[in-house]
């Protein structure tokens, strides 16, 4: 399977090496599915309240390079969109032994395990095992948010801002957005001392609080933060301080509260204004923010950190420069994606600006009709339709939302037009399950925080 040199589908304009996950990896299923050699491979991750995801496939039972590629990159999307503390493979012991020594404390993928291991508290752990033994899932069965009737507040925690709504009925009755800087400050009581004055301040418009919904960044389990930027600041002796301020919220109030990662509740916030379930999220801003709904309408909880994962497998893609990792998501759906490719546009900006800038400087060229600028957009557009396409081989979606700051203007009208052109083109199997869509100005209008405050059932 030569995938360096064989002419790439999806052509991006400033981006000729692209070599798209899920052309990979669907190359490398028919191969091995009529190589004849074809033999299970399951994959396990147990999270919290053992919960466990389980993905099934086939490999060959050598473990050749286009082999161990294939699994490797499938293991880092698994753990990154549905996170876990125990990861269980099942298969040739040859290719699960190579992924125990990659996903280890000395491993290549040593940022992947200690980010697991603080998201869920307990140490990252490989399991290697048979097919037959890897355990059975178990996901979340309840649905979550659309719980609209009674007196409620909704969140929503960002970077730079957070904003808080007193809702009565699924009607927002106040809303509020502050200016705050998180990041910044080491003491806890910061981060508290702001939210709860929010929720006093919404609680005042409403008769009475029946039940409390919150959206932030970072990874949220089990109502606690477990890796956020937001806390960046903190000493590590003070951060469980931090970690559990809902929950401490929740003790003050004495009513139901559900906390979310931003990125699901975009998902519930798009799923309420479109009437739809099955609801992909994707934000393209300062990172790559995603969520999920099912077509069951429920939020399994999973992490959704689709910037770490996977989507080119060049191998000199460009690099996070967090986690070290190639052709991960946050390189091509953020700001740093259009940074990526100014050189490439030969457009040259001064040093000293930073991402958000050099975004507005391509938003005007584009503005202007700027021909380097459009193809920025387009090959942004290219890996969007790919990657949708990829994505939609582990979520079953119906529909995608997509967000976020790149996305506005003339640019993200391009993105979207493009990105539309390839799923037709290259994958209409997907094209015919999924549509591409933007927020209007009923989502706008529903917002994050009033999504937020749908999230707790009232007690019964």
């Amino acid at each position: 399977m030569n995938t360096n040199h064989t002419p790439v589908p999806c052509p991006a304009p400033l981006d000729p090496q692209f070599q798209p996950a899920i052309r990979f990896n669907r190359q490398y299923l028919a191969d091995t599915k009529t190589s004849g050699h074809a033999v299970p491979l399951v994959i396990g991750l147990e999270r919290e309240n053992n919960l466990v995801s389980r993905f099934e496939t086939v490999v060959r039972p050598e473990a050749d390079a286009a082999t161990l590629r294939y699994v490797e990159r499938l293991v880092k999307f698994l753990l990154w969109a549905r996170g876990g503390w125990k990861l269980h493979i099942g298969g040739p012991k040859a290719i699960a032994e190579f992924i125990r020594k990659q996903y280890s404390s000395r491993g290549v993928r040593q940022f992947d395990c200690d980010m697991m291991t603080a998201a869920y508290g307990k140490k990252f752990q490989v399991v290697v095992t048979t097919a037959e033994k890897v355990p059975s899932a178990r996901e979340t069965q309840l649905a979550a948010g659309g719980h609209l009737q009674g007196c409620r507040i909704g969140f929503d925690l960002g970077a730079s801002d957070y904003k808080v709504s007193a809702v009565i009925n699924g009607e927002a009755v106040f809303t509020e957005e502050m200016p705050w800087d998180p990041r910044t400050h080491a003491n806890p009581e910061y981060h508290y001392h702001h939210l709860a004055s929010a929720l006093h301040r919404a609680a005042a418009h409403l008769p009475r609080v029946d039940a409390i919904g919150g959206s932030s960044a970072g990874i949220i389990v089990d109502n606690e933060i477990r890796v956020a930027s937001l806390l960046r600041a903190i000493p590590k002796k003070l951060f469980p301080q931090a970690a559990g301020m809902f929950k401490r919220l929740q003790r003050e109030w004495n009513v139901p509260l559900v906390v979310m990662n931003d990125g699901d509740v975009t998902a519930l916030a798009g799923a309420l204004s479109l009437g739809s379930r099955g609801m992909l999220g994707i934000a393209l801003g300062s990172s790559q923010a995603a969520g999920f709904m099912d077509r069951q309408g429920r939020i399994p909880g999973w992490l959704n950190e689709l910037a770490f994962v996977p989507v080119d497998y060049q191998p000199n893609a460009a690099a996070d420069e967090w986690s070290g990792d190639r052709g991960t998501g946050v390189m091509y759906f953020s700001q740093q994606a259009v940074n990526k490719l100014l050189p490439a546009a030969k457009i040259s900006l001064p040093k000293n600006l930073g991402l958000p800038e050099r975004l507005k400087e391509v938003q005007n060229l584009m503005a202007k009709g700027d021909a380097r600028a459009a193809k920025i957009y387009e090959t942004i557009g290219v890996y969007l339709g790919c990657a949708l396409a990829h994505y939609a081989e582990f979520y079953d979606y119906r529909q995608a939302l997509i967000l976020g700051r790149v996305t506005t203007g003339a640019g993200g009208d391009l993105v979207l037009t493009t990105a539309r052109h390839i799923l037709k083109k290259e994958f209409p199997d997907v094209a015919r399950q999924i549509e591409l869509r933007v927020p209007d100005e009923k989502s706008r209008r529903v917002g994050q925080a009033v999504a937020a405050a749908s999230l707790p059932a009232l007690k019964k």
